[in-house]
């Protein structure tokens, strides 16, 4: 058993997948930064928003002004957070997008047209007229 699990691990599929999910999680990270820190900011400071505290608190014993000290008094609906995250699959998205473009252009130009095969030398075309007239004689 313990061979035959060898063997599905190190299979090239299932390395290419534990790959793509590590560079995944990082990417996640990255886009997350970029939006938290860079992009919302932004927008906030445009429209003088910050998403971030936008909640409403789901018991009348929540008095904080902060989503953080809020969720410290009890249940809240921290609808702040979902705009945030959807900002997030929006351009992870589009980014996505972007690089799936981009691997089939290069996938497009890498392509080479079907060359016409060469023509047959003459000496195979002219054995080619001989063996034809034969046929014909023959018949």
């Amino acid at each position: 058993m313990l061979e035959e699990f060898k063997k599905f691990a190190l299979k090239g599929n299932v390395v290419d997948l534990a790959i793509g999910v590590i560079i995944g999680a990082a990417f996640g990270r990255i886009v997350d930064s970029l939006v938290n820190d860079i992009i919302m900011p932004f927008i906030g400071a445009l429209g003088g928003v910050d998403f971030s505290n936008y909640f409403i608190g789901l018991n009348s014993g929540i008095t904080a002004t902060t989503l953080a000290e809020a969720r410290k008094q009890g249940a809240v609906l921290a609808y702040g957070n979902f705009i945030t995250i959807a900002v997030n699959f929006m351009i992870i998205a589009f980014v996505l997008f972007l690089v799936v473009k981009a691997i089939n252009k290069l996938q497009k130009s890498q392509k080479e047209e079907p060359k016409a095969p060469p023509a047959p030398a003459e000496d195979v075309v002219l054995l080619g007229e001989i063996r034809d007239l034969l046929k014909q004689k023959s018949v």
